[in-house]
C-alpha cells in the first residue's frame, strides 16, 4: 500500500463540496476542513461535559430530583457528542460570533453555553468544581471506563477508601469489592478486567485517536524545505488496531533542519533525546514518537525496517542470512565484500530477497513470506485480487437521527454521494428494544421505508441533491460554479440509492424484536446482540446462530461486539458462527469504527478460509464516520480479504441478489 493512495484522511472530507445541505437559518452549517489542533480543543471542552454529566449521575443518588438530574445529565452527554462530531473550531465559533455561535449548535442551550464560555475564557468550569467538590476522586480514572458507571462507583466509595483507579483495582484484587450492594463476585471479577484494559489502552492509543494527528505531522514535515519524503512507519502504516508509538521516516540531505524543526512542534511536550539523524520526542497525548532521517539510498531498507512487524523483520533477515546478506535498516549488503546490493526502494529489497513485494499490512509472519516468493502465480492472485482503498461502493450501517444517529438522512445521504463517492448506503437505525438509542416500533420502520422510496424517485428523477442544495444559493453567489450547477453536471448522482434497513437487536434468547413479515419489507436487515453480554458461550452464540437462521436476517453487525481496549465482546464459538453463516448466506460484517474493527484480523482469515462473504461498514451517526471505512478497509486487508470476498464493493443491484 502507497499510503498517498489514501483518498479520505480522518475527519476531514477531502473531495468536492464542503458545504453542509443548509435545513435551519440557526443551526451551524459550515464544514471546513479540520486540523488536528481544532480536534484537540473541541475534545477538551466535550470531555468536561462528559465529566460533569458523570458527576451528575454520581450525586443522583442522593438528589431529591432524581427526574431533573437525569435531564441535565443526559442533556451534557448530547453537548458533548455534538461537540466530538463537530467538523470547526468550537473556540474559534466563539471567537468570531460569541455565544451566540454557540447557541447555534444542536442540543446546547444557554446554561451549557455559558459553561463552555466560562472554559474558554478560564480553562476551568466553577461548576465543575463544585460537583467534584463533593467527591474527592480522581474523575478522569472513571469518566468512560467500561463497566464501571457512575453507580457502580458511588456504591464503592461509600463503603471503601476507593479515590482512583489503583485504588479501586486493589480493592478488586483483594476481594474487597464482593458483597457490596450489586456487586457480585462474578461482577467483581469483571470489574478486575475492565480496568485490565483499561490500563492497556494507556500504552497502546486507538489507531483512529492518533490518525488526524500523524497526518498533521507528516504534511507539516513534508513542507518543510530540503525534505523529498515524509513516512509514518511502524503499525501505524500496518494499520493495526492501536499503536504504541508513532515513528516517522524522512529521507532529506539538511538532517539538522529536520531534528530541529521536529522538536519544536507545538505537539511535543518533551525532548527525550537528540542527536545528528534521530530524536525522540513525548507529545502533548503521552505518545512517544520518533524520527529518522536517512539518505535516499537507504529509504527503501529503513521503510521495511521500521514498518515491522518485528517477526517478519526477523524472517527476512534469515532470509538473507541464509544467502550470505546482511539487511539492516541501512540496506541489504554481500557479506563478503560488504557492498551495498539494495537498499533505495522496498520493492528492490524484497527481490532481491527472492520475494514480491508485500503490503505494510500483511506483514505479521503469518504465512506472507512463504507464499510471495518472487514469480509466484498463487500471490501474484491474491494480491491481484486484494482489497484496495477506495473498493467499497456502499456503506450499509448508517445512522440517522430518527434514532441514535445526528443528522437526517438526507443529509447522510448527501455527503455520502458528494463527500465520499459512495453510490448507495443503507439506514440502520435501531430497532424498538433498544430503547436507550429510541428504537423505531413496526410502524415507523414501514414509514421510514416509504419515506426512503420518495427519496429514490427524487434522486432518479435528478431533483434530490439540487433540492437539497437550492436553499445555499445565496453563498454560491461569488463562486465561479455555483454547487447546483456542479451537481447538475455530475451524471452518476442518479445513479446514488438508499436502502431500507434496520440494525434489528437479537434479544436473549436469540429472537428478534421485529418480526419478519416487517422485515421483509426492508431491502436488506442487519441484526446485532446489544444486551447481556454476561451470558455463557453456549448461549451467546446460539443467539448469533439462531439469529443467523432467521431468513429475514442477511448480515450479523459487529458480530462479537467488542469495545477496543474496553471490553472483550461476548464469548462466541466463531467457528461455529462461521458454519452456520456458510450454509445459511448469512454475511458478517466488518465494523470500521475505529473503536470496534470487528472482525478482528484472524476471524477476517478465517472467514474467507470458509468462504464466508463479508461486508465493510462505517457504522456511520455522523457523515463525518464515513471516513472510517478506511480502518475498516486496513483491517479487512490485514485479514487478506479481497474484492470478491467483501460484497459491498459490488454495485447496488449485483449486491441485493446475493441477500438471501
Amino acid at each position: 500500500m502507497n499510503e498517498s493512495d489514501l483518498r479520505v484522511l480522518i475527519f476531514i472530507p477531502t473531495s468536492k463540496n464542503t458545504q453542509l445541505p443548509k435545513q435551519n437559518d440557526e443551526k451551524i452549517n459550515e464544514y471546513p476542513r479540520m486540523s488536528h489542533n481544532v480536534k484537540l480543543a473541541n475534545v477538551e471542552i466535550s470531555d468536561m461535559l462528559r465529566k460533569i454529566s458523570f458527576l451528575l449521575e454520581l450525586d443522583n443518588e442522593i438528589d431529591n430530583n432524581k427526574t431533573n438530574l437525569n435531564f441535565k445529565n443526559r442533556a451534557y452527554i448530547r453537548a458533548a457528542d455534538q461537540i466530538d462530531n463537530l467538523p470547526l473550531s468550537i473556540t474559534s465559533l466563539y471567537e468570531e460570533r460569541g455565544i451566540n455561535g454557540l447557541l447555534q449548535i444542536p442540543s446546547i442551550g444557554k446554561a451549557i453555553s455559558s459553561k463552555i464560555e466560562e472554559y474558554i475564557k478560564t480553562g476551568k468550569i466553577e461548576y465543575y468544581e463544585i460537583l467534584k467538590s463533593k467527591y474527592p476522586i480522581k474523575v478522569d480514572d472513571f469518566v468512560g471506563l467500561e463497566g464501571i458507571g457512575p453507580k457502580t462507583l458511588r456504591a464503592i466509595i461509600d463503603k471503601l477508601p476507593v479515590r482512583s483507579l489503583s485504588d479501586l483495582e486493589k480493592a478488586a484484587r483483594e476481594g474487597k469489592l464482593n458483597g457490596i450492594s450489586g456487586i457480585s463476585k462474578k461482577k467483581e471479577e469483571r470489574i478486575l478486567k475492565r480496568i485490565e484494559l483499561h490500563n492497556i489502552g494507556k500504552k497502546r492509543h486507538l489507531l483512529g485517536d492518533i490518525y488526524p494527528l500523524v497526518k498533521q505531522i507528516e504534511k507539516y514535515l513534508t513542507n518543510l524545505e530540503n525534505v523529498s519524503i515524509v513516512t509514518a512507519v511502524g503499525s501505524f502504516r500496518r494499520m493495526r488496531e492501536t499503536v504504541g508509538d508513532i515513528d516517522f521516516l524522512v529521507v532529506s540531505d539538511n538532517p539538522d533542519k529536520v531534528i530541529n524543526s521536529f522538536v519544536n512542534m507545538h505537539e511535543v511536550k518533551e525532548i527525550i533525546s537528540k542527536g545528528s539523524t534521530k530524536a525522540f520526542i513525548k507529545l502533548n497525548n503521552g505518545l512517544d514518537s520518533d524520527l529518522l532521517v536517512v539518505p535516499k539510498e537507504s529509504y527503501g531498507a529503513a521503510l521495511q525496517y521500521f514498518t515491522g512487524s518485528k517477526e517478519h523483520g526477523i524472517a527476512l533477515r534469515r532470509i538473507a542470512q541464509s544467502n550470505a546478506l546482511r539487511l539492516n535498516e541501512w540496506g541489504l549488503f554481500d557479506n563478503k565484500s560488504d557492498q551495498k546490493i539494495s537498499g533505495e526502494s522496498e520493492e528492490q529489497l524484497y527481490n532481491k530477497l527472492g520475494l514480491e513485494w508485500i503490503p505494510p499490512e500483511l506483514r505479521e509472519n503469518r504465512g506472507e513470506i512463504e507464499i510471495a516468493k518472487k514469480g509466484s502465480k498463487e500471490w501474484q492472485e491474491k494480491m491481484k485480487g486484494l482489497l484496495k482503498y477506495g473498493d467499497i461502493k456502499g456503506d450499509l450501517q448508517v445512522h440517522s437521527n430518527s434514532t441514535d444517529g445526528k443528522m437526517s438522512i438526507e443529509e447522510m445521504a448527501y455527503f455520502a454521494r458528494t463527500n465520499f463517492d459512495l453510490d448507495y448506503i443503507a439506514i440502520t437505525d435501531h430497532t424498538k428494544s433498544l430503547r436507550i438509542a429510541r428504537g423505531l416500533d413496526e410502524q415507523q420502520l414501514l414509514d421510514q421505508a416509504h419515506k426512503i422510496q420518495e427519496f429514490n424517485d427524487s434522486i432518479k428523477s435528478g431533483t434530490f441533491f439540487v433540492d437539497l442544495n437550492k436553499h445555499d444559493e445565496e453563498k454560491q453567489v461569488n463562486r465561479k460554479t455555483s454547487n447546483n450547477e456542479r451537481i447538475k453536471g455530475d451524471k452518476n448522482l442518479g445513479d446514488f440509492r438508499i436502502l431500507s434497513s434496520a440494525e434489528v437487536n437479537i434479544l436473549s434468547d436469540g429472537s428478534l424484536d421485529i418480526p419478519n413479515n416487517i422485515l421483509d419489507k426492508l431491502d436488506i436487515v442487519g441484526a446485532a446482540i446489544h444486551t447481556n453480554f454476561s451470558q455463557p458461550i453456549e448461549v451467546q452464540t446460539n443467539r448469533l446462530i439462531k439469529a443467523a437462521q432467521n431468513p429475514s436476517v442477511d448480515i450479523i453487525f459487529h458480530p462479537t461486539g467488542r469495545i477496543i481496549n474496553k471490553r472483550d465482546g461476548y464469548p462466541v464459538d466463531i467457528p461455529k458462527l462461521m458454519t452456520i453463516a456458510k450454509e445459511t448466506n448469512t454475511i458478517l460484517e466488518i465494523d470500521s469504527h475505529y473503536n470496534r474493527l470487528d472482525l478482528r484480523d484472524d476471524y477476517i482469515r478465517m472467514a474467507i478460509q470458509n468462504d464466508v462473504k463479508l461486508v465493510v461498514d462505517s457504522d456511520a451517526h455522523h457523515p463525518l464516520h464515513y471516513a472510517f471505512l478506511e480502518f475498516g478497509i486496513g483491517q479487512a486487508r490485514r485479514g487478506w480479504a479481497g474484492r470478491n470476498d467483501i460484497l459491498n464493493t459490488l454495485p447496488v443491484s449485483e449486491l441485493l441478489k446475493k441477500l438471501k
